[in-house]
This record gives C-alpha cells, structure tokens and sequence, in this order.
C-alpha cells in the first residue's frame, strides 16, 4: 500500500473539527454540511448525534463525510431539532470506531454527548484515577475522560458539572455538548482552539470555523470567547464564564496552514493572514528568480502575496491531481516510486531553465522539501529557491495537532543551512517570529506571545503534566488525543 499524498503526510495535521446546532428542523441534515465544509480538519472519520427531544440518535462511520452522511437511509435515523457533528483525524492510539465522535453516554441526568477539538494535557493522569476509582472506559480518547468527571461531579445541574469537570483538566478544548437540557459551547481559558457562533433563522450554530457557517448560509455572530461556556435551549442563550480570566492563547498556526483561508478567524481574513506572510517573507528574505510557484494547495495565498511584493510573477509550477485517493494499491515494486506523481506533478513546460522559488508552508520532517526540490530540478529547473510562510517547527505540539516527536522535526535537528543543504535547495528562508506577528498585525513582545506559538518557541501556554509525568517513567495509559 502506498501513500499517494506523501505532500500531505509531511504536514502538520489538526486533529478535529466540531459543529452544533439549536432549534433547525433537520438539524442533521445542517450538521452534514457543516461537517463538509470542516472537512480539512479531519478526514479519517466523522459523526453525527441528534435528539428528538425525547432520545438521542447516533451514527459514526470511518472514513470522509461524503459516502457517510449523503445517504438518505443513514439520515433518516438522526431526527431532531437538534444535533452536534465531528470530523477527526487521530494522532495516539488507534483509529477505531469506539473513538469517532461525538462520543456519547447515559448519564445520571441523561444524555450526554461531546465533540472535541483540541488535547487534554493531563488526560493520562486522570484516566488513571478515574480507573482506579472505578470509571471503565469505553475507547482511547481522551475526550472520555471529560464524560467521566462529569459523571462521578458532585454537583447537581449538567452546566455545573460539566464546569466542575473542565476546572481539572488542563490543555485545548473547543467542545460541543448536547443534553437533555440544551446545546452547551465552550472553549478552554487560554482560547487555544478556535469556536465560533452563528445563526440561521431562530437556529443558533456553533463551530470550528466560520466556512462551515458560510455553506447553510448561516450569519456569523461571534466569536465563542476563551474561557466563555454558552448554552442554548427553549429559554434562550445564556452565557457563562466561570473560570478565572487569562491573557489569551490563540493557536498561530490556524492562520499558517489549520484554517480554509475563506474563513475568518478573529475577525481577520486567513486568506489576507496568508497573503500579508508571503508578502512579509519577500520583504525578509528576498531572492532573484523567474516565477514564484506555490506548493497547492496550503502554499498557494503566501506565494501570491511574496509575488506582489517581489515583483517576481507568480506561476503554477507544480499541478495537483484532485481525483487521487488517499491510498493506491501498487500493481508491481517497480512502479512505487511513481506513486508520488499521482497527487502532484511538475509544469515541466514552465520550468525548464527557470530560477524558481518554491513557497510552502512549513517544513515539519523534511520529506515533502526533498521531493519538491528534485521534482523541479527533473523538471529542468536551473536554481530552485525555498521559502516556507512559518518559522522553523522546532518543538512538538501538545494542544490538539499531530505533530512529530522532537527528534523527527528537521529544524529541531539542523541548522537552516544544514537543512537547505539536506533538501538540496539554492537558497532556503523561513519567515522570522515577528514576520509572522506583523502579517497577523501585531509585534511580538520578547518572552510574552499574544498566541500559542510553542512550536516555533518552545513557550507552552500551560504545563505539560502528562509529558512530565512521562519523562519520569510514571506508567500512564495511552490516550489518543483530538
């Protein structure tokens, strides 16, 4: 079996996107939609819970949403007015069905279930009390253990509960959470992951990115604040914040590569974000060449915005195929070194003889810069020139990305010489720290981020105590994260 996007295997990959709605006959139906415009921020599996009213009604199916949720049958079985969707890409432990979301249980006070975008920092750690206090799990996420200390809070309303058992966790969450009593919103304090609230007539709509508001033709509301729980249900919108207020965290890497770039992500174009680091990369790091060619699709708004600041003309160098499944089973080994063409092949035509610079960005492992480069010099291009739209990734990731060890990051291990050597680039530049603040149109103040910027930094925004607790040789149970 291989792999025929190896491009998109050497990036880093959000794990979730999540989308609720209140109060819209068919709320399935709403959700499907919602799923597919969020469909980037998860493509292993997805699912769908709804309540009548009086039940709750699940599917969860390995696999896109398109296949899943466009079958008349299947949406037949999620009646309801209302309803809350994910779409997953796992990262630790195993892609089984028990961990698609929303994940669901019967509860003392009934219903409860859950999507979550993000990572629990401390989920090992309160598993194993959980487990030693009796609690039995069902899967290996680590969403469950939110179930859990919901389940076993000593507090008497499903709102309080459910803040009693966010008050114990640490890390990123973005949630969706649907009860007998209404549909709850919230985001962890530092506002790590992104959640946003719209409307559709009297429907009120929460999810991961404004895109999924835009494809049912939803208005776009506001933003779900960091630390901020909402409920909605027949009495209204009501808005809680019952944690205490921090300098917010939001992750920077939504705007670099997580987000569509026809979203909005606090109140800023992402395709603008884009287009401002591209321009800010020319302005650092500039170069003499032909064409600017962008990697498609993630490369494509930061290489037009280096091109209208450089002046150099912008150029599809590179053709992606958008008809290529995710894996091709190979007819012969000889032909496996040909599967990489399947997703993306060099304008040979353009860039013959041309000094190119390639805009991607990021490089995490450093596979796909290898590739790039030495599709473009087969193609007969005479320099080729790198600039990725993010600094060098040198530390991993623990608020909901899958992001590689340390010890497989290239800029963890290499210099940007050593690395522009190792992919066999003319010229090789990333995008400074406060680059990336200034297209965002903030400065960077030394030692106090505005974002979550730890993998370019190092600097987490909260502890760490399961990787601490891992460093020390505690024997914690894996837990995958969202």
């Amino acid at each position: 079996m291989l792999t025929t996007n190896p491009f998109d295997d050497d990036k880093l990959h959000e794990e979730c996107g999540v989308f609720g709605i209140w109060g819209a006959d068919n709320a399935a139906s709403f959700v499907a939609l919602g799923l597919h415009a969020l469909q980037h921020r998860g493509q292993e599996a997805a699912g769908i819970t709804s309540f009548d009213g009086k039940h709750f009604h699940s599917h969860r199916a390995m696999g896109h949403v398109a296949g899943n949720f466009d079958r008349d049958d299947v949406m037949r079985r999620l009646p309801g007015r209302s309803a809350i969707g994910h779409v997953r890409y796992s990262t630790t432990g195993e892609t089984a069905l028990r961990n698609v979301q929303p994940l669901f249980a019967e509860l003392a006070e009934g219903g409860f279930a859950v999507a979550h975008n993000g990572n629990l920092s401390n989920a090992m750690k309160l598993r194993r009390t959980l487990n030693r206090r009796g609690s039995i799990f069902q899967s290996t996420s680590d969403t469950e253990v939110i179930i859990h200390l919901v389940a076993t809070s000593h507090c008497d309303m499903t709102l309080d509960r459910l803040t009693d058992a966010l008050k114990q966790v640490e890390g990123a969450y973005s949630l969706v959470v649907l009860t007998n009593d209404g549909l709850i919103a919230c985001r962890d304090p530092l506002g790590i992951r992104p959640l946003v609230m719209g409307k559709l007539g009297e429907a009120t709509i929460f999810a991961s990115e404004t895109v999924a508001l835009d494809v049912i033709g939803a208005s776009f509301l506001r933003d779900v604040e960091p630390g901020e729980l909402v409920i909605v249900n027949d009495g209204g919108i009501r808005s809680f914040r019952p944690f205490q207020s921090v300098p917010p965290r939001p992750c920077i890497f939504e705007h670099v590569y997580f987000s569509r770039p026809d979203s909005i992500a606090e109140g800023v174009s992402v395709y603008e974000v884009r287009k401002n680091i591209g321009a800010e990369l020319a302005r650092e790091a500039p170069v003499e060449a032909d064409y600017v060619v962008p990697v498609p699709d993630s490369g494509v708004p930061a290489a037009i915005g280096f091109s209208q600041e450089s002046g150099i003309p912008f150029e599809l160098g590179i053709i992606r195929s958008h008809y290529v499944g995710r894996t091709f089973i190979q007819p012969s080994q000889e032909v496996r070194h040909l599967g990489v063409k399947l997703k993306h092949n060099a304008n040979s035509a353009l860039v013959d003889g041309k000094s190119i610079v390639l805009v991607d960005d990021s490089i995490v492992r450093g596979t796909t810069s290898v590739k790039l480069v030495q599709m473009m010099r087969d193609a007969g291009a005479r320099e080729v020139h790198m600039r990725i739209a993010s600094p060098p990734t040198r530390h991993s990731c623990f608020y909901g990305v899958d992001t590689p060890e340390r010890a497989k990051l290239l800029a963890a291990q290499m210099s940007v010489e050593q690395m522009r050597d190792y992919i066999n680039a003319d010229s090789l530049a990333f995008i400074s720290i406060e680059g990336l603040y200034r297209a965002l149109g903030q400065e960077r103040e030394a030692g106090q981020p505005q974002r979550c910027d730890a993998c370019f930094t190092g600097l987490y925004p909260t502890t760490l105590t399961d990787v601490t607790e891992k460093q020390k040789g505690a024997p914690l149970s894996l837990v995958a994260s969202r």
